[in-house]
C-alpha cells in the first residue's frame, strides 16, 4: 500500500485550521514541559470549559447527567477527563490514552557540590535517553520544591531570554581520542550527565553584621577579614545556596523533597523552509496528549462516554501511584458510575470491558539516513497521517497488545467516512529493537485497545521532529474516534 504526503490533499480552509492548531500545540509544548506543567496547564483550561473536579463532586453528592464534564488529578501528575454520554455507562466508553511524561534529567536528592572550582548539580537520567545527546547544550531547571512546613516553591529557570541556563560539559576533540574510541552507549557515562550551575565563590565577611556576598573576582577573598579555612570551603556552593535563599527561601535540605527536572532550554520551533514540522522538546508523548485534549474540547452531544487520559511514568514502565498500572483510573470510573446511580462492582467490570481505547502514543518516522532500521513498506512516514500499530513489543512481540482485526476494520470505516487519512506501521525491523506503550495495561479490562499516534523522527533526543499535517491529522482522529458508536 502507497504513502502518499497528506499535504496536497488540504484545502486552503484545512490549511489555516491547521497553522492555527499547531499554533496551540507549541504554546502547549513551551508552557508544559513536566508533567506538574501539563496538569495545571490542562486544569486551567478544561475548567474553563465547564469541567468539574470529581472530589467536589463526590463531596455534594451529586448526580450527574449526559453532557456533563468531569475531571480527577492524582499527585498533581495525573488527569482523567470525561464527558458523560447519552447512553448508560454500562454500554463503555471511548477512552484516549496520551502520557504526559518524557525522557529528561532528573536532579537527586543530595545534588549539589563543587568539584574543583564548579559547582555541579548530580543528575539521574530518567527514560530511554542516548546519554551523549545531552551534553554541551543550554538546559532549564523545571520543577517544584516542598518545605517542611509544605509550601510548594515553583522552579523554572532558563526558559526566558534574560535568564541564565545550565550544562553539561564535554571534552574537546583536540583530547577527545581515547573518548572517541568508545561505545555510543559508554561515550558519555550515567554519573558524567552533572549540570554546571556555577562558578563564581562568595565572599565571607567576618565582619558584626556576619553577611557575605558573591564576589566580582576571587582575589577579593585574600582581604585583611580572610575567613578561616572551614569558612573558606564550597565557597562556589555557598554562593548558589545564597543565591537560592534569596531568590525563593529555600535551603540545600529542601532538596530532599524536591521534583526538579532537566529539559532542553528553548521554545518549540518551526522547522524546515516550508514550516511543514514542528522541532520541540517533549512531542513523546504531548503531541498525542495535546491532540486528544483539544479532541475532548471541541466534542459535543456525544452517544457513548468520552473519557482522556494522562498518564505519568509510562516511560519507565508506567509504575508508580500515577502510572497506568495503578488503580487510580479503576476508582475514578467506580466514582463516576456512583454519581450516576448505576455502580456495583460487576457493572464497573462491564463498563471496562465494553469500552474502546486509542492508546495515543507517538511511533517512529521513517528516516532515510537510517534506514538498515526500519522495514520501509510497515513504517510511518512523516506527512503520512495519524499512524496505527496493531502491535508494539519487541522481537517476537513479547509485551504487545495486538489488537484484533474486527476492532481495526470498524476503526477504519470510522475514518474513512470522516475522511482521515491515516497510516499503519511496527516500530522498526522484527529483530533490531521494540518498544511498548500502556495500551496491554487498559487491554487487561478485555476493552479492544488499538495504539494510534503520529510519526516522530529523533524520538526520545532532546530535540523531536514531527510533521504538523500528522499533528492536525490525530486530532481529527481522535475527534472522530469519540463520536462512534461501536461494533
Amino acid at each position: 500500500m502507497e504513502r502518499k504526503n497528506i499535504w496536497a490533499f488540504y484545502s486552503a480552509e484545512q490549511i489555516s485550521e491547521l497553522e492555527t492548531f499547531t499554533k496551540n500545540y507549541r504554546d502547549y509544548l513551551d508552557n508544559g514541559k513536566t508533567e506538574r506543567e501539563c496538569v495545571d496547564m490542562t486544569v486551567n483550561m478544561i475548567e474553563a470549559a465547564g469541567y468539574r473536579e470529581l472530589p467536589k463532586l463526590v463531596a455534594e453528592k451529586a448526580v450527574l447527567k449526559p453532557g456533563d464534564k468531569v475531571y480527577n488529578v492524582l499527585m498533581n501528575k495525573l488527569l482523567v477527563m470525561f464527558i458523560i454520554g447519552d447512553d448508560k455507562l454500562s454500554k463503555g466508553m471511548n477512552i484516549l490514552g496520551a502520557h504526559i511524561d518524557s525522557p529528561r534529567l532528573d536532579i537527586k536528592q543530595n545534588p549539589l557540590y563543587e568539584e574543583d572550582g564548579i559547582a555541579y548539580l548530580d543528575t539521574h537520567y530518567y527514560g530511554g535517553v542516548k546519554k551523549y545527546q545531552w551534553v554541551a547544550m543550554p538546559l532549564a531547571l523545571h520543577g517544584v520544591m516542598i518545605k517542611k512546613d509544605g509550601t510548594c516553591v515553583e522552579i523554572k529557570i532558563g526558559e526566558e531570554a534574560d535568564e541564565p541556563v545550565f550544562f553539561i560539559s564535554d571534552l574537546l576533540p583536540h583530547l577527545a581520542a581515547e573518548q572517541m574510541e568508545k561505545k555510543a552507549d559508554k561515550f558519555i557515562e550515567g554519573e558524567a550527565l552533572d549540570i554546571i550551575v556555577g562558578n563564581k565563590p562568595i565572599v565571607i565577611d567576618n565582619s558584626e553584621n556576619g553577611k557575605s556576598s558573591e564576589t566580582d573576582s576571587a582575589t577579593e577573598l585574600n582581604s585583611e577579614t580572610e575567613p578561616s579555612s572551614a569558612a573558606k570551603k564550597d565557597l562556589i556552593k555557598q554562593g548558589i545556596l545564597e543565591i537560592l535563599k534569596n531568590t525563593y527561601d529555600v535551603e540545600e535540605e529542601d532538596f530532599i523533597s524536591a521534583e526538579l527536572e532537566i529539559v532542553p532550554a528553548g521554545r518549540a520551533r518551526e522547522a524546515g523552509f516550508d514550516r511543514s514540522l514542528i522541532l520541540a522538546y517533549g512531542q513523546d508523548d504531548r503531541v498525542c496528549a495535546f491532540a486528544g485534549l483539544t479532541a475532548m474540547l471541541e466534542a459535543q452531544g456525544l452517544k457513548r462516554t468520552a473519557c482522556l487520559i494522562l498518564a505519568d511514568k509510562e516511560e519507565i514502565g508506567s509504575v508508580g501511584a500515577t502510572g497506568m498500572h495503578s488503580r487510580f483510573f479503576e476508582n475514578t470510573v467506580a466514582e463516576l458510575m456512583d454519581l450516576t446511580g448505576d455502580y456495583s462492582e460487576l457493572k464497573l467490570r462491564r463498563v471496562l470491558a465494553s469500552s474502546y481505547m486509542l492508546s495515543t502514543d507517538v511511533g517512529a518516522a521513517y528516516d532515510p539516513f537510517h534506514k538498515s532500521s526500519f522495514e520501509k513498506r510497515n513504517t510511518a512516514i512523516l506527512s503520512g497521517g495519524v499512524l496505527f500499530k496493531k502491535f508494539t513489543g519487541a522481537r517476537g512481540k513479547a509485551g504487545s497488545n495486538d489488537a484484533n482485526a474486527e476492532y481495526i476494520a470498524y476503526l477504519r470505516k470510522l475514518l474513512e467516512d470522516h475522511n482521515i487519512r491515516f497510516q499503519t506501521a511496527e516500530l522498526g525491523k522484527v529483530d533490531v529493537g521494540g518498544g511498548g506503550t500502556i495500551a496491554y495495561i487498559l487491554a487487561a479490562y478485555g476493552m479492544n485497545v488499538i495504539d494510534s499516534g503520529v510519526p516522530v523522527m529523533n524520538m526520545h533526543a532532546p530535540w523531536e521532529a514531527t510533521s504538523k499535517a500528522d499533528v492536525y491529522e490525530a486530532k481529527r482522529a481522535y475527534s472522530a474516534f469519540l463520536t462512534g458508536l461501536g461494533l
